[in-house]
């Protein structure tokens, strides 16, 4: 299906859920987070339906998100009842990595083709400190489990923040070198918890990439398959490469392909617009799901201006996107 603008909407991320066993900072407070009650929550079936009438409208590709998908009981399963959606053609995850290890094998024998793993530090310290509780050791058992099984190609998102990461190009690169994984460097976007500090900790594209070329030549490349907006790169001795997703300083908003459907039910257009269209009540009154998405992807506007910082952008919370 085509929107407003004539862009092939194929791609739908889905959040199962807004819970998750990290608190990073720049997504989560601390404390005193107001979760969904239970009853606002989305089916399993109810999601499902969704997703069938999704792909009668040539959506064909699926990413499951959170919070954190894997905290929600009977993922398993549901996956393996999306792969069996006719017109589904691809299904990928994104995770913080922390269950994934013990996941991975039934996931893989469900269905999910690949993943992109959340993680923004290779120092254990600052892994501690920004997630407020988590393990890397943990994460990086699931990256390898990910590799084992041939989740591929896996994927790494780290965002950057300028005075707390932007140092660790040398590690990324060794990293790259060591395994066959596509890393992807994200500016900082002023949605949610970050939103407040997102001035002075935002590190742009071009300080990005300048940083790294103090370490290696890059040689534009490297793309793996569903790679989205990234762009990629890699150099001499890499197994897999390095992409940078720069939605602020340089966005790819002309070639967006995708929609978002909330654990509560809201379709979405865009990650950075406070339109949404309620799916849900349809779903629940019988409704034609299929005429509430076409409607969903006809309100998808032709940008975003999150770089305008315009103050709307606080109220959209990536645990509660499914960003």
């Amino acid at each position: 299906m085509l929107d407003a603008y004539g862009r092939k909407i194929e791609y739908i991320r889905v959040s199962l859920t807004d819970r998750c066993n990290l608190r990073c900072r720049y997504c989560m407070p601390a404390e005193g987070v107001e979760w969904h009650e239970p009853e606002s929550v989305l089916s399993y079936e109810e999601i499902l339906k969704v997703l069938e009438a999704a792909s009668r409208l040539g959506l064909k590709k699926v990413r499951i998100t959170g919070g954190e998908p894997l905290v929600r009981k009977g993922v398993v399963d549901f996956v393996r009842r999306v792969k069996a959606i006719p017109g589904i053609e691809d299904i990928a995850l994104s995770t913080n990595g922390i269950k994934l290890a013990m996941m991975a094998k039934d996931l893989k024998e469900a269905g999910i083709n690949r993943v992109n793993i959340s993680l923004d530090t290779l120092k254990s310290d600052r892994y501690k400190y920004v997630t407020r509780y988590g393990s890397l050791d943990d994460v990086f058992r699931g990256i390898d489990r990910a590799l084992e099984l041939g989740l591929e190609p896996v994927k790494i998102n780290a965002v950057i923040m300028k005075g707390f990461n932007d140092d660790e190009w040398a590690e990324w690169l060794d990293l790259v070198r060591e395994k066959p994984i596509h890393v992807r460097f994200i500016e900082l976007m002023p949605l949610g918890e970050s939103h407040p500090w997102a001035k002075d900790a935002y590190l742009p594209f071009s300080e990005m990439i300048e940083g790294i070329k103090e370490y290696v030549e890059l040689i534009s490349g490297g793309r793996p398959e569903g790679a989205g907006p990234a762009a990629y790169y890699t150099f001499l001795g890499a197994k897999g490469s390095i992409g940078f997703i720069h939605a602020l300083s340089n966005h790819f908003c002309g070639d967006c392909n995708r929609i978002r459907l909330t654990a509560t039910g809201e379709i979405h257009p865009c990650l950075a617009s406070l339109d949404a269209v309620d799916i849900k009540g349809a779903l629940r009154n019988g409704e034609d799901i299929e005429a509430v998405l076409a409607k969903a992807i006809l309100l998808k506007p032709e940008e975003h201006h999150m770089e305008l910082y315009t103050g709307e952008e606080k109220d959209k919370r990536m645990f509660k996107m499914g960003g």
